[in-house]
């Protein structure tokens, strides 16, 4: 090879060779096997930006590594990799684990539905921990000039007119989605529902194609001024305060994380979340990025 002689190596070399293959082997056996927390979330920009802060806020407060499973899925996804044990923690709604995961019946009262949520999810090793402060709620959008020609400002307002009507996939199936919304309301639909990527809602109302969209209350498109939500003056919707859902077993192997996690508890309020979604969504700015400049606000 290149017109060298390969001599063998001398024992010395040999055993010094061996000694530091095995040294690297446990070395990366070392590694590999320290603790570790896995943070999922979601697959939509506001559960990306919420897996990004937890999962830095771990890593600030008590040095650990953090395996990040975001986008993970749908909302059943995300709670039978909880239960499995394949994810530590991950941020859910309390209206939508109440309805979604736990089967129990619609309720409108905040607390009363956290503390509902909690007990279910309790008797399956889970914790969930005090809300992050904001509620992603449904929000029923029209585009602003619609808003003023037709003096709308409520639902009981909208049910004075024909709507083509904007959702996504999961509104049409829920029991607090649309079939319920159109009976609270007196709704009157023009034809079936256009049902889309929730992505997609706001470009729709904008080209005219639905004139009603089933958003959500922290979408960063709702800081535009062509857009406006009608209030739920009947309160139809459940509330969705967002908070960490973490499993018991967790806690346990890492005795300062609930102090690091209840940090965030109270810490993001609703217009904050929107200004977030808005930094991903409109300005393309990286999730880790908004993660980071958030916690830097107030750390």
């Amino acid at each position: 090879m290149d017109g060298k002689t390969l001599r063998p190596l001398n024992r010395v070399s040999l055993a010094a060779t061996l000694a530091a293959t095995l040294f690297a082997a446990l070395i990366a056996a070392s590694c590999s096997s320290q603790p570790t927390i896995v943070v999922a979330s979601k697959n939509f920009t506001e559960q990306v930006i919420l897996g990004e802060i937890i999962a830095a806020q771990i890593e600030r407060r008590l040095h650990v590594a953090v395996d990040r499973k975001l986008n993970l899925g749908g909302t059943l996804l995300a709670h039978e990799a909880l239960l499995a044990g394949s994810v530590d923690l991950y941020p859910e709604y309390t209206g939508t684990a109440l309805t979604e995961i736990q089967r129990q019946p619609v309720q409108k009262d905040a607390r009363a539905v956290f503390e509902a949520v909690q007990a279910g999810y309790r008797k399956l090793g889970i914790s969930l921990l005090a809300p992050l402060g904001f509620n992603d709620t449904f929000a029923m959008v029209v585009r602003m000039d619609l808003a003023q020609q037709e003096n709308l400002k409520t639902l009981s307002d909208a049910a004075r007119l024909q709507w083509k009507i904007g959702v996504g996939y999961e509104f049409t199936q829920r029991p607090d989605g649309l079939a319920g919304l159109v009976q609270a309301y007196g709704l009157k639909i023009d034809g079936d529902p256009v049902v889309m990527d929730l992505g997609l809602l706001y470009a729709a109302l904008k080209l005219k194609q639905v004139d009603l969209a089933a958003a959500n209350a922290t979408d960063g498109m709702l800081g535009h001024p062509e857009f406006v939500v009608l209030e739920d003056d009947r309160h139809y919707f459940p509330p969705y305060q967002c908070a960490i859902a973490v499993r018991e077993a967790t806690l346990k192997r890492f005795p300062g994380l609930e102090k690091a996690l209840g940090e965030l508890s109270g810490r993001i309020t609703d217009a904050q979340m929107r200004r977030m979604n808005e930094q991903v969504d409109i300005e393309h700015r990286s999730p880790a990025q908004v993660a980071h400049d958030f916690l830097e606000t107030w750390q």
